[in-house]
């Protein structure tokens, strides 16, 4: 499998949506590797949110369900040789309180008397697996994006998306497609409106400020509803294809599906 592309190009280039896991990478090898993602969680002190520290272990044989046992004893399940469960790896080292309390969420949903997973589990597994936040310094770019106005956002504001748009990806199974994209590769986004100076912060700042933001909402009950997280072909952005630098690119309704109606940010 190809390695992730540069992320020096920026966003939204295909660079850029590796770049939340651009640090990392330049730590260790671009290999899904047992030992050095541990070595990688023992220099952040990565620990859920109970105080346990995180390890990454090859699944055990002790009858625990997958969220289960992260948060009894602090073990990630992670096969050796897995991209994705590298990309989990590397997504809990890149934004260590959201995965933490994502977890914690998954704990408090099962103590709670429902039959199956519940909405709520099945939300918070969806962002885990394929969530974005997308921070955006304009309005009438939330609004092209909350309704589902592809070509006007893509093509036609395409010059105002670097300077307003910062894509990034928190999904592991995401940032395993992203490897090798196809036609539909779809994001479920929480959107952030934010200023231009925080949009020109380090992206070690920006990290962080996502981090504290989303652990927090997710502490109080909210993105609990699948149906609220806001649809991103990721093939639309610039950059991410050569086939998008043809406007008829965004004819494809297939891909750019028109939307449900508006979402609140």
């Amino acid at each position: 499998m190809p390695p992730p592309p540069s992320d020096q190009a920026g966003f939204p280039s295909p660079g850029g949506l590796f770049a939340p896991l651009a640090p990392l990478l330049a730590r260790i090898p671009f290999s899904p590797d047992l030992a050095a993602l541990n070595h990688l969680a023992s220099t952040i002190d990565l620990r859920t949110h109970r105080g346990l520290p995180i390890a990454f272990v090859r699944t055990p044989d002790d009858g625990l369900e997958y969220e289960a046992r992260i948060w009894t004893n602090g073990q990630v399940a992670t096969r050796p040789g897995n991209w994705h469960d590298f990309f989990n790896a590397l997504v809990w080292c890149t934004y260590p309180r959201t995965k933490a309390m994502l977890n914690q969420r998954h704990a408090d949903e099962r103590s709670t008397p429902a039959a199956g997973r519940g909405r709520a589990r099945d939300a918070l597994t969806h962002f885990d697996e394929c969530g974005a936040v997308v921070a955006v310094s304009d309005p009438s770019l939330v609004q092209l994006l909350r309704g589902f106005r592809w070509r006007e956002l893509f093509w036609e504001r395409r010059a105002d998306l670097g300077r307003a748009l910062r894509c990034f990806v928190f999904g592991h199974a995401t940032y395993e497609q992203l490897l090798r994209p196809f036609r539909g590769l779809t994001a479920k986004a929480i959107l952030y409106e934010v200023t231009a100076d925080w949009l020109r912060q380090p992206l070690s700042a920006q990290l962080a400020d996502i981090d504290r933001r989303l652990s927090g909402e997710l502490a109080v009950g909210r993105h609990c509803d699948a149906r609220a997280l806001q649809p991103l072909p990721l093939l639309g952005l610039p950059g991410v294809t050569a086939d998008s630098e043809d406007p008829a690119y965004y004819d494809d309704q297939w891909q750019f599906r028109p939307g449900r109606g508006s979402r609140r940010v």
